[in-house]
């Protein structure tokens, strides 16, 4: 067995809409480092793919469903680490939305991340470990000009994240948030065939590096804060955004 610092053999690993783009690769990075995974989506299809790959656990969830969550969450816990990242986006401008829209937001990208957290969290408490890494985005930073509920919403995710820290703290228990920027994934690359070379150019060229990130540097991020070495690491914001944030 493993037993350097980064290891994460016999932990177990839930990573919600893990199926494909930044939360498969998560999903990938975590199994190569020895957790046992279970990968969380409504296209059970892809889930199962991929947990044949790399030797993971598929289950088909929609994480608006909160219930369900507790339910699923209970049933093949308990978990010791949580990494919330499902969610949708939007690309409207707030005056052409419509309250259904705004729950609908809502739900998938902060209300799921109350219920996962709400069932994982007393089985680590009780065990006195536990990494909740929560996806949210650099727009719940910077807002979001044609998504501001999106970024609403990704801003009450650090918000949440942190309270979270600062109530299991003492316990063994770190809650950490990533903010990715424009990450070059299948959904990007469909919003880009309708934005064309000016949206890329507005997405790279609000970055320092110039470019669009990998789901593999996102993942890289959460298998550091999943690890033992991140221990002393809880209530933080790290950027995978090319310094998109810098100075925010």
């Amino acid at each position: 067995m493993d037993n350097s610092p980064t290891s994460l053999a016999e932990r177990k690993a839930f990573v919600t809409g893990g199926a494909k783009g930044i939360g498969a690769a998560i999903a990938r990075r975590l199994a190569s480092d020895g957790a046992q995974v279970t990968i969380a989506d409504l296209d059970m299809d892809a889930a199962q793919a991929l947990a044949q790959e790399i030797g993971a656990r598929a289950v088909k969830l929609d994480v608006a469903d909160l219930p369900q969550v507790a339910i699923t969450i209970a049933d093949l816990g308990p978990f010791d680490i949580l990494v919330n990242n499902a969610g949708v986006d939007q690309h409207a401008f707030f005056t052409r939305t419509t309250p259904e829209e705004w729950r609908r937001l809502i739900a998938i990208n902060l209300e799921s991340v109350f219920a996962t957290t709400h069932a994982a969290l007393p089985t680590m408490q009780s065990k006195g470990f536990g990494r909740v890494i929560n996806i949210a985005s650099e727009a719940g930073r910077l807002g979001s000009r044609g998504g501001a509920v999106y970024a609403a919403a990704k801003g009450g995710v650090i918000a949440f994240t942190r309270s979270i820290a600062r109530e299991n703290g003492l316990k063994g228990i770190t809650a950490n948030v990533i903010a990715p920027g424009p990450i070059d994934t299948p959904l990007l690359r469909q919003a880009l065939e309708h934005g064309g070379d000016k949206l890329l150019q507005g997405m790279t060229g609000a970055t320092l590096a110039g470019r669009l990130g990998t789901p593999e540097e996102v993942a890289a991020a959460v298998a550091f804060l999943a690890s033992d070495e991140a221990g002393f690491i809880t209530g933080e914001v790290l950027g995978v955004s090319g310094g998109m944030g810098c100075g925010a």
